[in-house]
């Protein structure tokens, strides 16, 4: 099993060994890298730009000078996979703070060799090429450490002995004096520009004023040939005006004769257009009107008969269809009376007597119900007697009636019922 390691541009990564015991090393910028636990060895470097200040104090130069430089150098770990390798064999698992010590030394070294080699007034007067000349002498020691140097510059350049103030003071008074000399040079060298450039400006001035004699006198003249050959054209063109505008007349007259034409001819077809319009109009608001009128009346009449006669059809075929519903309940009715009658015959054939009583019991509430149908609308019934016994006399006699009217309607004699014949008799007592 492993890990999976990620470094940002400013990082190299480093990683020592594999899963099958193999040295070789890989080198991952911005990226990231596969690492075997217990195998793999993972180290980092920076790629980041680091700043060194190079001293060199009392340091002889070539006339025997002590002075003391100081610098600045910008270096960085260079990237390509060679140069890289070369770098982590020099400086894999040191800190920054050690590998600028290292590279430091260095240009201090290469420093110090080309301060002897040089003089003073060298080294004070052109610092860019004493600064290039320590860089290209430096590059290829620290190139061979996997290090680049991005810059180098002198940044002080002093001594103890004041040899560069005098160095200074006697450059001043050469440069003051070769001052005053280039000022009187100059001023003499003016004095004489200027009487040539006024002898110059003269004669410009009179070649510029002839020239523009010249140019006048000739605009003058191209002036007048251009007048006049603009005049000709004038005429010309208002000749040809006159011309073209007879001529234009003319194809507008022969124009508007053809528009009148054509306006004449479309006029006619206009009007019999009219006349076809006004033709089909009669036939479609007179005459296609009536046909469909008339044919709307005899649509209406065909229609109503077959109207009838679907109506008388289905009148017919209703009045059969009752017809027979009547009959077949009237005999579904009849069967059933007859029915009934024939069972009832043979019940009273069974039964006799008591048969009859039966009929006669379930007469009575239908005759008590058509008795008292009249008195059930009747508020109060007063009996006027002038006895009290006449009272109960009446109902006696209607009791004593009632079988009669029974046997007038059923045929059945209410006296020969034992019941009926124990209440006539207690009502006789």
């Amino acid at each position: 099993m492993g890990n999976c390691h990620t470094v940002g541009p400013n990082e190299a990564l480093v990683v020592s060994g594999g899963c099958c015991g193999s040295d070789q090393k890989t080198y991952v910028v911005g990226g990231w890298a596969w690492a075997w636990w217990l195998i793999s060895d993972i180290q980092r470097i920076t790629l980041e730009i680091m700043t060194l200040q190079p001293k060199c104090e009392d340091v002889e130069t070539a006339e025997g000078v002590a002075i003391t430089v100081t610098g600045v150098a910008q270096v960085k770990v260079m990237t390509e996979n060679e140069l890289l390798g070369y770098a982590c064999e020099q400086f894999l698992g040191k800190s920054v703070v050690e590998i600028k010590s290292v590279i430091l030394q260095t240009l201090e070294g290469h420093l110090r060799a080309i301060l002897g080699t040089l003089t003073v007034e060298q080294i004070y007067q052109d610092r860019d090429k004493f600064a290039t000349l320590v860089r290209e002498v430096a590059a290829p020691d620290v190139g061979r450490m996997g290090i680049e140097i991005l810059s180098f510059t002198i940044k002080d350049v002093y001594d103890k002995v004041e040899y560069l103030s005098s160095l200074g003071k006697t450059q001043t008074a050469a440069v003051q004096r070769d001052a005053d000399i280039g000022v009187a040079e100059a001023e003499r060298d003016a004095g004489i520009r200027e009487a040539e450039c006024k002898k110059e400006m003269m004669d410009v001035k009179f070649l510029a004023d002839t020239k523009m004699a010249d140019s006048k006198r000739e605009l003058e003249m191209q002036r007048a040939a251009f007048n006049q050959e603009v005049n000709t054209k004038k005429a010309e063109a208002q000749l040809a005006y006159e011309l073209q505008a007879a001529k234009e007349q003319q194809k507008i007259r022969l124009e508007e004769i053809e528009i009148e034409v054509v306006q004449r001819k479309k006029q006619i077809k206009i009007e019999e257009k009219e006349i076809d319009r006004t033709d089909k109009e009669l036939i479609a608001t007179v005459k296609r009107p009536a046909e469909a009128e008339a044919y709307r009346m005899q649509q209406l009449a065909e229609g109503q008969k077959m109207k009838t006669v679907l109506t008388a059809q289905a009148e017919a075929e209703k009045i059969r269809f009752i017809g027979e519903a009547e009959a077949a309940s009237i005999e579904a009715v009849g069967k059933a009376e007859a029915e009934k009658m024939r069972l009832k015959a043979e019940a009273y054939q069974q039964y006799g007597a008591a048969a009859k009583t039966a009929l006669v019991l379930e007469a009575l509430p239908i005759i008590a119900s058509k008795v008292a149908a009249p008195l059930a609308k009747t508020n109060e019934i007063v009996i006027l007697s002038g006895e009290s016994s006449r009272v109960t006399g009446e109902l006696n006699r209607l009791l004593a009636e009632l079988p009669v009217s029974v046997n007038a309607l059923t045929g059945v004699d209410l006296t020969k019922i034992p019941l009926l014949q124990k209440m006539t008799s207690q009502a006789a007592v």
